[in-house]
């Protein structure tokens, strides 16, 4: 079967599902433009997707790849991490070759987002699959007069059999801000990362891929643009807090994001920024 794109409905809602070579598939919706699935050649989900995540628009819908911007998480006085990720997005691009599908999803400023955030802007998000691999590339163009400055994520979800049997690699010797100690400031001392109760961490100005060891789930992961990644599970009692979560959701996942979250980007009047997630199967 030759790579393949068609607008389905997921959940209710307007996706499209790229049909990789070799039966891989990953789903995005206009919802938000957001991934929200990507099942490799073997069958396996790699993302994960709650349970209980609610798909009407009134909160982002809990797993995949959220995309957070102008704002990640509570960095500002906008609403927590910002405003697309409950927004429809317009396809703007399809294109399939031998061996990836591509998709691209675009959103614009309008009076909604004014009102919240005084700036025009364009932004898009555009995802790539391959036979073993996903891209997930996420641009902004300033198209007012004035600069801007925003933070972001792209906030990926990461499916794992139970993760305290998982360790991230990757982080050895980076400083990270302890959002579940108080924002403490920490040297990461540790080859791997094992999580053994709440996960809150950004870590700053990582330049190296990590590997996420769990088993059969394992994947590489790279991230360009992006100076930070956040690592993120909320363990049994701030689990049982979310709405859309199952009580056990938190053991299957585990938040590896490609952030701007430590220092704003200061975007000039006309100009883009681009940063990009890379998640392989290994």
């Amino acid at each position: 079967m030759k790579p393949s794109i068609e607008t389905i409905e997921f959940h209710g809602i307007e996706a499209l599902r790229l049909n990789g070579p070799r039966g891989a598939s990953a789903v995005i919706s206009r919802l938000g433009g957001q991934v929200l699935s990507w099942i490799t050649p073997d069958g396996r989900e790699r993302l994960f997707l709650s349970e209980r995540a609610v798909f009407d628009g009134s909160v982002a819908i809990r797993g995949g790849i959220p995309v957070c911007f102008p704002q990640f998480a509570g960095l500002g006085t906008l609403p927590k991490h910002g405003f697309v990720r409950t927004r429809e997005w317009t396809v703007t691009a399809q294109r399939c070759g031998d061996d990836y599908a591509l998709a691209t999803l675009a959103i614009a400023d309008d009076a909604d987002t004014r009102a919240l955030w005084p700036h025009p802007f364009k932004a898009e998000i555009t995802l790539m699959i391959e036979v073993d691999r996903i891209d997930v590339e996420f641009g902004v163009e300033n198209t007012g007069s004035a600069p801007f400055d925003f933070t972001g994520a792209l906030h990926s979800y990461l499916r794992v059999v139970q993760v305290e049997d998982a360790a991230l690699e990757g982080l050895y010797g980076h400083d990270y801000r302890d959002a579940a100690n108080g924002d403490r400031v920490v040297r990461e001392t540790g080859t791997e990362l094992v999580v053994d109760g709440e996960v809150d961490r950004v870590y700053r100005n990582v330049r190296r891929p990590q590997l996420l060891k769990a088993g059969n789930l394992s994947l590489g992961i790279q991230s360009q643009g992006f100076p930070d990644v956040v690592v993120w599970n909320p363990w049994v009692e701030r689990c049982a807090a979310l709405a859309d979560m199952a009580p056990d959701g938190w053991r299957h996942m585990l938040c590896v994001e490609a952030a701007i979250a430590s220092q704003p980007v200061t975007l000039p009047p006309g100009e883009e920024w681009y940063g990009r997630q890379t998640l392989v199967a290994v």
